[in-house]
C-alpha cells in the first residue's frame, strides 16, 4: 500500500525557474518508491510568479493529486505600480539601477511583510491543509521554501497536529541569503525573522537542505544536527534525451544559463575574456540565457564586449537544456558572499548532464567547487585568478569535446535523489 503524504509548496508548475524543479521531480518519481504524494500549492491565476513555464506541467504524473488554493498577493499590487510592471526576481535581477521607489518598496517588503510578501497565501493553504490531513489521514507533511513564509504554515499545522511528522526542506538560506541586507531590515524586523527561523528549526521533526554549507548556516541557529539531512539538487535524465543542441557552428560559445543578479561578481570572467588575443576573441560568443540584470548588461558593454555578446530572455526548460548542450563552455557564477558558500543550484547538475565543460568563478571553498572537481566536470577559479580563467578558456577552446564520465555524476540524478528522500520519509 502506498504511503500518502502532503507537500506544501508555493512554487509548482506552471511556475518556471530552477526552484520549481526540485519538488516537481520528487513528485514525478516518488510513486515509484511506494509513495502517494498530494501537492498543495497556490492558484496559478492569482500567484505572483516571476516566471511561467507551462511545459513543466507535463512532468506532473496523471495520478498525483494537486490542490490549488486562493491567495492574496501584495506583489501583484507592486507589479501594477512599479515602473517595470514585473514581479521582483530573487536577487532583484530584473530591476534597473536601484531607484528611490525600489529602495522604499524593498524596505516595506523587508520590514512589514515578514518573512516575505507571499505570506498572503498562508491562511488559505493552512485551511485546505487541515482538510486534507483529516480527510486523507495524512501522517507526514513536507514544507519547502523559499518563500520561507511557507514554513509558517507547517509550524501552525504542527501545533494543531503534534503527532504528525513535519519535514522541512530549506532550499536556500533564510536570513543569510545573499540579498537579505538589500531589504534593509530594521532590528525589530530582523528579530522577528530570527524568531520565525529558529522556531521552524526547533519544532520540525526532520530538516533537509541542499548542501553542507547551507546546513552549517542553519546549525549555528539551534541544536538540530541530529535531524538535519542533505539531499542536493540534481538533474533529470529524460530532460536531456532527444534535445538537439542550439549551436553556433562558427563560434566558440560560452553560455550562462539562468538568472544573473547584479549581486553576482561577473568582473573576473569579463576581464579574462578581455585579456584574450584579438585573433581568439573574434571567434567567441558570450551568451546569457535568462534574466540578466541591466547592471550586468551595462558592464559588458562598458568593457567593450557588447559586440560578441547576445542576451536571451527566459526560455522554457527544454530550450534552456538545448542552449546548454549547444555551448562549448558553461559559465557558473555564485553570489560573492562568505555566507553563501553552500549554495548548490540545480543549474550545476544540469550543466554536468549536458556534458559541457563548466567554468566556475567562486571561492575555492564552495560546495559547488568540490562537486565539479569530484565529477571532473570542469574547473573552479577564485575571483582574483583572472589569468587562470583566461588560460582555461583557451585550453578548452582547443579541445573538441569533453570526455564524459557519466558514472561520476549519476548519483545526482533526480530519480536516485528521490530514492534517498523516500528512505528519509520512511525512517
Amino acid at each position: 500500500m502506498s504511503k500518502k503524504f502532503l507537500i506544501i509548496t508555493y512554487y509548482f508548475p506552471p511556475s518556471g525557474g530552477a526552484g520549481v524543479q526540485r519538488w516537481l521531480k520528487f513528485v514525478k518519481y516518488l510513486p515509484q518508491f511506494g509513495y502517494d504524494p498530494v501537492v498543495l500549492t497556490v492558484n496559478e491565476k492569482e500567484a505572483s510568479y516571476p516566471q511561467i513555464d507551462e511545459s513543466l506541467l507535463n512532468d506532473i504524473p496523471d495520478n498525483v493529486r494537486v490542490e490549488r488554493t486562493h491567495t492574496r498577493e501584495i506583489l501583484n499590487v507592486y507589479k501594477r505600480i512599479s515602473p517595470s510592471k514585473e514581479i521582483p526576481y530573487g536577487g532583484f535581477a530584473n530591476e534597473q539601477k536601484t531607484s528611490l521607489f525600489q529602495k522604499i518598496s524593498r524596505f516595506i517588503r523587508g520590514n512589514f511583510f515578514l518573512p516575505d510578501p507571499r505570506r498572503g497565501w498562508n491562511k488559505y493553504a493552512y485551511r485546505r491543509a487541515c482538510q486534507l490531513i483529516e480527510s486523507e489521514q495524512i501522517e507526514t507533511i513536507v514544507t519547502t521554501s523559499p518563500p520561507h513564509s511557507t514554513q509558517l504554515i507547517g509550524l501552525k499545522l504542527k501545533k494543531k497536529y503534534p503527532n504528525i511528522q513535519w519535514v522541512v526542506d530549506l532550499r536556500d538560506p533564510w536570513r543569510d541569503i545573499y540579498y537579505y541586507k538589500e531589504l534593509y531590515p530594521c532590528f525589530l524586523a530582523d528579530s522577528i525573522n530570527a524568531l520565525y527561523e529558529k522556531q521552524v528549526l526547533i519544532k520540525s521533526d526532520k530538516l533537509i537542505t541542499v548542501s553542507r554549507g547551507v546546513k552549517e548556516l542553519f546549525e549555528k541557529k539551534a541544536d538540530i544536527a541530529d535531524k538535519f539531512f542533505i539531499i542536493p539538487n540534481g538533474f533529470d535524465e529524460p530532460d536531456f534525451v532527444n534535445v538537439l543542441p542550439n549551436k553556433k557552428n562558427d563560434k566558440f560559445v560560452i553560455s550562462y544559463v539562468g538568472i544573473l543578479s547584479s549581486l553576482y561578481n561577473v568582473d573576473p570572467f569579463l576581464d579574462a575574456v578581455n585579456l584574450l588575443p584579438e585573433a581568439e576573441k573574434q571567434y567567441i560568443l558570450l551568451r546569457f540565457v535568462g534574466k540578466t540584470a541591466s547592471q550586468i548588461q551595462e558592464k559588458i558593454f562598458e568593457k567593450g564586449l557588447g559586440q560578441m555578446t547576445e542576451f536571451i530572455d527566459y526560455v522554457p526548460h527544454k530550450e534552456a537544456v538545448a542552449y546548454m548542450k549547444g555551448s562549448d563552455l558553461l559559465l557558473l557564477l555564485l553570489p560573492d558572499s562568505e555566507k553563501n558558500k553552500g549554495i548548490l543550484t540545480g543549474k550545476l547538475f544540469e550543466y554536468m548532464a549536458s556534458e559541457t565543460p563548466v567554468l566556475l568563478v567562486a571561492s575555492l571553498q564552495e560546495d559547488a567547487a568540490g562537486i565539479i572537481d569530484e565529477c571532473k566536470a570542469g574547473k573552479t577559479f577564485d575571483y582574483c585568478d583572472v589569468e587562470g580563467i583566461k588560460r582555461f578558456i583557451l585550453d578548452t577552446k582547443k579541445v573538441d569535446k569533453l570526455q564524459s564520465e557519466t558514472q561520476l555524476y549519476q548519483k545526482y540524478s533526480r530519480k536516485e535523489l528521490t530514492r534517498l528522500l523516500g528512505e528519509l520519509l520512511g525512517n
